[in-house]
């Protein structure tokens, strides 16, 4: 049964819009009646468009990253400032119209100055090489002074 440009329009794009198994994807290409020239022309067009639309999703990931950082370092700075502001008032709580404010500790952050200066010891090995920041952080908090890392008071306030 031979099929009109209606139907084989929509067969491809009902192809299109399935995330098929190759060989499933492969039957149905071969089974749309087109000549050769026409159908991969088709098919070359179709990955051309799928190429852009990577591109774009590819393009709007990084400005979703870049809008995702800013956000999250501008809350980082906020914490700072209201955690700093209930400490100088010399308060253990604060309580506004709409919330109930008070800092408290977290376990202290590792802060790797220089990966290059930590003893191998501090090194796990793998593909990349990457600071052990465990055992970094159980050795700084028994005392224990480490070349190219220290720990940093991790204070934020709860927001009830």
């Amino acid at each position: 049964m031979k099929m009109n440009v209606f139907e084989l329009n929509a067969t491809i794009k009902a192809v299109q819009e399935k995330d098929l198994d190759p060989e499933t994807l492969k039957d149905t290409l071969e089974s749309l009646e087109l000549p050769r020239n026409e159908k991969l022309d088709n098919v070359a067009t179709w990955i051309e468009n799928n190429q852009m639309k990577l591109d774009w999703l590819k393009a709007k990931k990084r400005q979703l990253s870049d809008v995702e950082s800013s956000i999250k370092n501008q809350t980082d700075r906020l914490q700072e400032f209201l955690t700093a502001a209930i400490d100088d008032s010399g308060q253990k709580e604060i309580r506004t119209e709409n919330h109930i404010l008070k800092p408290r500790n977290y376990k202290d952050a590792v802060v790797v100055e220089d990966t290059k200066k930590l003893p191998i010891d501090y090194i796990m090995t793998s593909e990349v090489v990457k600071p052990n920041k465990k055992l970094l952080y159980e050795d700084l908090k028994k005392g224990k002074s480490i070349t190219g890392a220290h720990l940093k008071a991790n204070r934020k306030t709860v927001i009830k």
